[in-house]
C-alpha cells in the first residue's frame, strides 16, 4: 500500500485517483474548485465514464479515497504525487502549461518529505525539466524529490479498462531509481514498462 496525492480531478487525474485507490493504495486528491469539490465528497464524479462513479463510491467507503483543497493535509504523507491538471490547447495550438505551473509551486511550497512527482497531463517536451526548476525554487532547500513523466493514453468510454489493462507503461526520467519506483506502483497491471530518460527541449 502506498500514499499517493493526486493533483487535479478532471478526466485523467479523477480516473487515476480512483483506480489507485483501487489497487489499494491510500489516495488523496487534490481539488481547488469549491463546487467540483463539494461534488466529489458527495461521492459524485463531475464527468461521465463507465463504472467510475461506482468505483468512486466503493474507495471512499473504504477510506483509500479522498478529496481536499487542501496542499499540506494532501503531501503530508505522500509518497506519489501525480500532476494532472489539465493543460488547453492555446490560440496558438500550444498547450496552455499555467495549471501545471500553479500545481509545481504549490507542491513546492508544501513539500516537507520525500516524493516523487509524476507528470501525468498531456504535456510538450522540457516539461519535466520546467516542473523540477519549479518545485526546486519553491521547496526548502532540503527538500528530495524526483520528476517523471508517466503520459497517459486513456481513451473516453473506456479509460478504466485501459488503466487496469494498459498495453504498456512508459515513464520518462533523469533519476532512473526513481522511475523503477513508479514501476513498482504500477506492478498489479501486469504491463510491459518502458523507462526512458527525458528527450532534450527543442
Amino acid at each position: 500500500m502506498r500514499n499517493i496525492c493526486v493533483v487535479g480531478t478532471g478526466y485523467v487525474g479523477l480516473t487515476t485517483g480512483v483506480c489507485f485507490s483501487d489497487l489499494g493504495n491510500n489516495v488523496t486528491c487534490v481539488e481547488i474548485n469549491p463546487e467540483k469539490l463539494e461534488l466529489l465528497r458527495s461521492g459524485k464524479a463531475p464527468i461521465y465514464e463507465p463504472g467510475l462513479e461506482e468505483l468512486q463510491e466503493r474507495n471512499m467507503r473504504s477510506g483509500r479515497l479522498r478529496f481536499t483543497d487542501d496542499y499540506t493535509l494532501a503531501l503530508a504523507e505522500a509518497d506519489f504525487i501525480f500532476i494532472t491538471v489539465g493543460t488547453p490547447m492555446g490560440d496558438d495550438g500550444a498547450a496552455d502549461l499555467s495549471q501545471v505551473k500553479s500545481a509545481a509551486r504549490s507542491i513546492g511550497k508544501h513539500l516537507k518529505r520525500r516524493a516523487i512527482i509524476i507528470d501525468k497531463s498531456t504535456v510538450p517536451v522540457g516539461t519535466g525539466d520546467m516542473v523540477t526548476s519549479i518545485i526546486s525554487e519553491h521547496a526548502g532547500p532540503d527538500t528530495s524529490f524526483a520528476v517523471v513523466s508517466n503520459p497517459e493514453f486513456l481513451r473516453e468510454g473506456s479509460a478504466l479498462s485501459d488503466f487496469f489493462k494498459p498495453d504498456r507503461i512508459v515513464l520518462g526520467a533523469m533519476d532512473h531509481a526513481a522511475a523503477e519506483e513508479v514501476s513498482s506502483l504500477h506492478e498489479p497491471l501486469n504491463a510491459p514498462v518502458i523507462i526512458t530518460t527525458y528527450a532534450p527541449p527543442r
